[in-house]
């Protein structure tokens, strides 16, 4: 069976694809939403279509939503699409969509081969526009230069070049309705030439003396980046204190030349557009030999313009540099001023850099270059300009033939813009009827012929803006639409009956009813707009009213039939309610109205709309319609303190709108208290004051002071006098604080239903300064060299040095003394305290003790502790040190520790060396722990070496044990078993090979080992045998490889090549040939391959 979605989403396609294909050619996707966009504001303002080319919009409707007895949503989208189709048919003047932007073409071969540029124009206008171009105020003929082609709007040229395309391009689009200009775009060429191939001379400078290196680039555009390269490339010059290169006139400063600048530069150029890179012919730098150049005042030999203009926006580099022995330092400052927050000093001082300058970065500055023997100034003028913006731009306007058109457009920009008009293109001046001052235009007694497309400009020397606004003359006869009208009134209440015909010029209106013109009466009023008001409606005043509209060009008559009903009564209830917080309630309310007319509610909250979609789902509504009488009804879930306040419903018919309100009262916790006040600080307590805040229909029982601190874990609930802080109080005081430090306060109420929002916290305050009352802790030591007593503690922190001048007092006395040694430890920060004595003994006992002091006086001392002072480095070497070679690789080392006493040994350290090379040359390695055995590894095979040990510890290292000799093994044999033989009878395998014969700097075979392993499984059997052969057994069918390797004392030999067994039961076979039990086929794989290390 089908999916039932499937004619849906194929409609679904069809539709969205219809909104496009109006169109007779392809358009952008910006260009729809563009046309969709001025569609709906024509809908909204017929006498005037926006057409701003920058940025603009509808605000979006109101998110109301209307319960009505009987909607139509399918009516309602059918007239929203009509009204789209009416307005893509109305006739209009060309609207740009894309105008031209300016274009840099790459003559370096960045173009992509095609060498064809192409200005983008595109407009939308009804009838479709047609499109010309102009280049440097000539028309562009595409007929005559078949370079130039046009692609709808775009204009295309191929086989560019810069002497015959650069320029100033405009593009004109024109229809029936007139003709627009758009913006000027400019065509440049991006270009590097090539540095001239004559060889430049060197240059000869003292050493000390500066030296300006000349890049003389070739002609480019646009900007270039310059760099040096030092004698080859890439090794490009590092610019410092010293050496600055101008990225305004390419050249490189030296401000005092070294030995070691000497060399050949040249000179790199890159093209910022085309990435096209060029170097110069290099420049030789040598040092004369008359002498060395000695100090002289600074010169700066480089800077920027006396005059500075930039654009607003952008970043600007003001460059300052001087010879000068010794090197200078560049300073910068604006005369009259601070240099912007935002400014960055780049390249030592060289550059001051000011990102998105502003009209307020505006003024003089001036960078200073001073050394020891003097010091110079420049000053320049940085002034910012901005290109024209709007402020006020032209729309659509559609006015009667006679009437007065006044237009002001009105732009900012720095020099302040000019403004000038054009109409259809041309230019417009002061004449007539028409009167042209600055950004206003007016023109009197309108004139069909002054239908078509006009253009306020507003320029300065530095660009041009464009806003465009199409003029229609309107000239009809009078129609009315709709026609005829129903028109609904309410029983005793005023009734009004509009007359609005379109009509140009603005037709004369009279009223009649069955025949008979009405005159105007304390009953019948006529209103200025053409209005019949009827005050106090009754049944009497049913019937037929017709309004006549004449002008010179016709008339029409619309007939409006009134009927009158009886008056909408609505009920809201309950109209006061109570709640608390998280409680829901339901409102109800019923309109009762004439059964002829449908009704439709709407639902507000103090005033305004809800929005049951952004409600957060606290809102539903239920609608109940009956004969004579509708009823909604509103339930407010799991209410919140923000939803209390007036409920209003709203019901509306063709006839009447009739509103009533609610009071709904929400309990909850108390809202936030008012500002929070600090009246008085001590050492240990604040007073504070607050102001009540709401109690929200509950009230307060008990307040909460917090605190906040550096060293606070967030905000934490402080205690207080009087404990607890009851509801009627607005202060109270914070006890039991900490001296000396910054404390943040805010209050919070409580009441029955809960706790509140805190204040807002205090200012900042702290408390008065007292003595220390916390002592050290962690108080330990020991260790260190030989006479050191060596202290430590874990330091107070900040929070409880109660002041500043915060030290320690370290005291200590040698056991079975009487007098202490005090010492002072001014830092907050120490940890660690060193005596030193070379009268006591290593490990003698101490008893110490910590305390702290501050401004304020000495604070308490830590628990006594007996600490040893240091037991100093190892005095005793190992004995009975011994070594031998277990291998062509590996000496085991082995000796016995000295015996225990002061400056115990916690490891031990191996040196080893050659006999034939000197202690020097060896390397040395350490236990891990307290052992007293070590194997080395990774030396050389059959070489005699020598080692001793030591003993170490955390002070240093102790004396060297006597050396000893150890030699290592021979290498192991490097040929491996060869001719391996094999027969397989079903789980064993008898295996055998040639024996390996060592050589002589080869240590001799000692046996063999085979392994035996399974593939997919991790274990493996190793079999060893003095033989050249062994028998093994299989566990299991499977695939197997057997390896081979000689057994020496200087290791394992090389390993055999592999076999490889894919077995089963019921298997014999041997080397060479394969055969099979036929009660069961068996496969049998032998494979000679080389073999990895195992």
């Amino acid at each position: 069976m089908g999916s039932p979605w499937k004619p849906f989403l194929i409609l679904s396609v069809i539709s969205g694809l219809s909104d496009l294909a109006w169109a007779s050619r392809p358009i952008s996707y910006a260009a729809v939403l563009r046309m969709k966009t001025e569609s709906s504001s024509s809908l909204s303002n017929p006498r005037g279509r926006n057409r701003q080319q920058y940025g603009g919009g509808l605000a979006a409707p109101p998110d109301w939503p209307v319960f009505a007895g009987h909607p139509h949503p399918a009516l309602s989208l059918l007239g929203s699409q009509e009204d789209y189709r009416s307005e893509e048919s109305e006739e209009f003047g060309p609207v740009f969509i894309q105008e031209p932007d300016d274009v840099i073409f790459p003559l370096d071969g960045g173009g992509g081969g095609d060498n064809k540029v192409m200005l983008h124009c595109e407009a939308r206008g009804n009838p479709p526009p047609a499109y010309s171009w102009y280049v440097n105020g000539t028309q562009v003929d595409t007929g005559a230069d078949l370079r130039y082609r046009l692609a709808e709007g775009n204009l295309i040229i191929a086989n560019v070049s810069k002497k015959a395309d650069f320029g100033t391009y405009q593009c004109r689009a024109r229809n029936n309705f007139g003709t627009v200009l758009s913006r000027d775009a400019h065509l440049q060429f991006a270009y590097i030439g090539e540095f001239s191939a004559k060889t430049r001379g060197g240059v000869s400078v003292r050493e000390g003396q500066g030296v300006v290196l000349m890049c003389t680039p070739p002609p480019h555009s646009p900007e270039i980046i310059y760099s040096w390269v030092f004698n080859e490339f890439p090794s490009f010059v590092a610019e410092d204190s010293r050496r600055f290169i101008s990225q305004m006139t390419g050249n490189l400063y030296v401000s005092k030349v070294q030995p070691s600048d000497v060399g050949s530069y040249i000179c790199l150029l890159k093209n910022t557009a085309t990435n096209a890179r060029v170097l110069s012919p290099p420049t030789p730098l040598t040092l004369r030999t008359d002498g060395i150049m000695g100090e002289y005042e600074p010169k700066i030999e480089v800077h920027f313009p006396t005059s500075v203009l930039a654009a607003r926006g952008v970043t600007v580099r003001l460059e300052c540099f001087a010879l000068g022995n010794p090197v200078p330092t560049i300073t910068w400052r604006k005369i009259n001023g601070n240099i912007p927050k935002k400014a960055r000093l780049r390249k030592s001082q060289a550059v001051l850099e000011i990102p998105n300058i502003q009209l307020e970065d505006s003024g003089t500055y001036e960078c200073k270059a001073e050394n020891p023997r003097g010091g110079t100034a420049f000053k320049g003028h940085l002034q910012v300009y901005t290109l024209p913006q709007w402020v006020r731009m032209i729309n659509d306007s559609q006015l009667d033939s006679g009437e007065k058109l006044h237009w002001e457009c009105k732009a900012t920009g720095r020099p302040r813009p000019t403004y000038r008009w054009l109409r259809n293109g041309l230019p417009l001046t002061s004449q007539g009827r028409m009167e042209i001052v600055n950004g206003e235009l007016s023109i009197h007694k309108l004139q069909p012929v002054d239908s078509g497309m006009y253009q306020c400009v507003a320029e300065n020397k530095y660009g041009a803006i464009y806003s465009n606004a199409e003029l229609k003359i309107l000239a009809s006869a009078p129609i009315f639409v709709p026609n005829p009208v129903r028109v609904i009134a309410t029983l005793g209440k005023d009734a009004s009956i509009e007359c609005k015909p379109r009509a140009s010029p603005k037709p004369r209106i009279t009223w009649r009813r069955a025949d008979r013109r009405i005159q105007p009466t304390k009953r019948l009023m006529l209103l200025r707009n053409n209005t019949l008001r009827i005050v106090n409606a009754s049944r009497a005043d049913e019937g037929d009213y017709v309004c006549r509209a004449e002008n010179q060009l016709g008339w029409a008559e619309m007939t409006a039939t009134l009927w009158v009903k009886e008056a909408m009564r609505v009920e809201l209830s309950p109209n006061r309610v109570e709640v608390t917080v998280g409680e829901s309630v339901v409102l109800s309310c019923k309109a009762t109205h004439d059964t002829s007319l449908d009704v439709s509610f709407q639902w507000l909250f103090n005033h305004k709309p809800i929005s049951f979609q952004q409600g957060g789902g606290h809102f539903e509504y239920i609608q109940t319609v009956r004969a004579k009488s509708s009823t909604v009804d509103l339930m407010i879930r799991s209410i919140l303190l923000k939803h209390a306040g007036k409920y209003g419903c709203r019901a509306q018919t063709s006839a009447d709108t009739i509103g009533a309100e609610a009071q709904l009262l929400v309990r909850g916790p108390p809202g936030p208290p008012g500002v929070v006040i600090v009246e008085e600080i001590s050492e240990t307590s604040a007073t504070l004051s607050w102001t009540r805040g709401l109690d929200n229909h509950s009230p307060i029982n008990t307040y909460h002071l917090q605190a906040r601190s550096p060293f606070s874990l967030g905000w934490q609930t402080v205690k207080t006098d009087p404990e607890p802080v009851t509801g009627d109080l607005e202060s109270a005081v914070a006890v039991e604080l900490n001296p000396w430090v910054e404390y943040e306060f805010r209050v919070v109420a409580s009441n029955a239903i809960g706790t509140g929002d805190p204040s807002a916290p205090s200012r900042g305050v702290r408390t008065k300064e007292a003595v220390p009352s916390v002592a050290p802790t962690n108080v330990s030591g020991g260790n260190g060299r030989r006479h050191k007593l060596v202290i430590s503690w874990e330091p107070v922190s900040e929070e409880f040095q109660n002041g500043e001048g915060f030290g320690y007092i370290v005291a200590f006395r040698a056991n079975g003394t009487r007098g202490w040694k005090e010492k002072m430890v001014t830092s907050a920060d120490s940890t660690t305290y060193k005596y030193r004595d070379e009268t006591f003994p290593p490990l003698t006992p101490f008893e110490v003790k910590v305390g702290v002091y501050n401004n304020k006086g000495d604070g308490p001392f830590s628990p006594v502790v007996v600490i040893y002072s240091a037991e100093g480095e190892p005095r005793e070497a190992p004995s009975d040190v011994k070594a031998y070679g277990i291998s062509a690789s590996q000496i085991r080392v082995t000796w016995r520790p000295p015996n225990p006493g002061p400056g115990r040994p916690k490891g031990y350290e191996v040196s080893c060396w050659k006999e034939s090379e000197k202690e020097d040359s060896g390397w040395t390695q350490r236990t891990a722990k307290n052992e007293t055995s070590l194997l080395l590894g990774g030396l050389e095979g059959n070489s005699q070496y020598v080692l001793n040990v030591k003993g170490f510890n955390n002070i240093g290292q102790g004396p060297a044990s006597a050396s000893v000799m150890a030699k290592t093994r021979k290498a192991p044999p490097v040929q491996p078993p060869g001719n391996l033989q094999w027969i397989q009878e079903g789980n064993n395998v008898s295996l055998s090979w040639d024996p390996v014969k060592a050589k002589e700097n080869e240590s001799d075979v000692i046996g063999y080992m085979v392994l035996l392993k399974q593939e997919g499984r991790g274990h493996n059997q190793v079999t060893r045998t003095i033989n050249p052969s062994t028998t093994l057994s299989l566990p299991e069918g499977g695939t197997y490889v057997i390896e081979v390797r000689a057994l020496s004392e200087g290791g394992d030999g090389a390993v055999s090549s592999q076999i490889r067994l894919v077995t089963s039961s019921g298997v014999r076979a041997k080397s060479g040939e394969c055969k099979a039990n036929l009660a069961w086929p068996a496969l049998l794989l032998v494979l000679l391959v080389p073999s990895a290390s195992w």
